[in-house]
């Protein structure tokens, strides 16, 4: 039983009177020694009185005072972190379709690897959570809106086709605008729910002009995400040894890690280096377990409460077989 605070801390100061109860029943139980011991004769006293149970006579009230102090834990409150499934959030999976995802140093190939996984992350996702996909290449595709439907998110990765150039930031701008209009739908009084976008790319922006600080670049979208409160989870795809064949030439597709943890940093999300199929799982496992479960802080005060109740049920039955009656 891990206790993370207390709700109503207060309470605690009734430990003072329990130790208090605990020295007083120590101090009575000498003053009645030091009496008999004036006061009798002794060697009539070892001849008549019955022998003593020794320690054991303190057991129930030992057991009595542990019980007291498990139920002054239980009334302050005490709270335990809980991982409990997310009821609110908004998720844009955000995939590079360029053509250099057609690059093999990741088997089978860097696009299947990523749909692999990207499903999974996609059916693994609590209920609660809303997911929608764009796709991007020279242009960015908003391929499913939000939603808590999984089979249309999970078909439109499925069928993802590769296309030339990466516009790294018009894809994050046309997830931004998919998050503000789903927000605009369901937000109702608690406000709109809290988003996140997850990028998984290999390459540099080419496009608009390959300058990410352009108006429509992606740390200009990565600022944007942050004045809006939505990080940016990034996922950089790839090793630095990979190569596709376009027009009959081979042609290195090294993957940008300085890029993608600048986006992170921008928009105060993370950074994730995958550099291989089992790594990009893991990484999705992990996005899926921070952006589909949310820490709280609930009761955790019954534990508590039923051990003090089962010492003091303890502490009255040894009163009862020791001495013949109740504390």
């Amino acid at each position: 039983m891990s206790l993370s605070g207390f709700s109503a801390p207060w309470w605690l100061l009734l430990f003072a009177v329990v130790a208090a109860l605990a020295v007083g029943y120590v101090a009575v139980t000498r003053g009645r020694k030091r009496r008999m011991m004036r006061f009798a004769n002794l060697e009539l006293l070892e001849q008549v009185a019955p022998k003593e149970p020794g320690w054991s006579r303190h057991l129930p009230a030992a057991l009595l005072i542990a019980a007291l102090s498990l139920f002054v834990l239980g009334m302050a409150g005490p709270t335990a972190e809980q991982k409990v499934p997310r009821n609110r959030a908004t998720v844009m999976l955000v995939i590079d379709v360029s053509l250099s995802m057609e690059a093999v140093d990741v088997r089978p190939s860097r696009l299947a690897a990523a749909q692999a996984a990207a499903t999974s992350f996609v059916e693994g996702m609590t209920p609660g959570v809303n997911l929608g996909l764009v796709s991007f290449a020279g242009t960015a595709t908003v391929r499913v809106s939000p939603t808590t439907e999984r089979a249309g998110v999970v078909k439109a990765i499925q069928d993802l086709e590769l296309a030339e150039s990466t516009a790294t930031g018009e894809a994050l701008f046309a997830a931004l605008q998919a998050i503000d209009g789903f927000s605009s739908v369901v937000g109702g009084a608690q406000g709109p729910p809290p988003a996140r976008i997850v990028l998984m790319t290999d390459g540099k922006q080419t496009v608009p002009n390959g300058d990410p600080n352009d108006p429509r670049g992606a740390y200009t979208a990565a600022r944007k995400a942050k004045e809006r409160a939505i990080p940016i989870s990034t996922i950089s795809f790839g090793t630095e040894a990979g190569v596709v064949t376009i027009n009959g030439k081979d042609l290195e597709v090294p993957v940008d890690d300085v890029a993608m943890a600048e986006i992170a940093r921008l928009s105060e999300g993370e950074f994730h280096k995958a550099a291989t199929a089992d790594e990009l799982k893991r990484v999705y496992a992990t996005l899926g377990e921070q952006i589909g479960y949310e820490i709280k802080h609930a009761d955790a005060s019954r534990p508590w409460l039923m051990l003090g109740t089962m010492v003091l049920i303890g502490a009255a039955s040894s009163s009862l077989l020791i001495s013949q009656r109740m504390p």
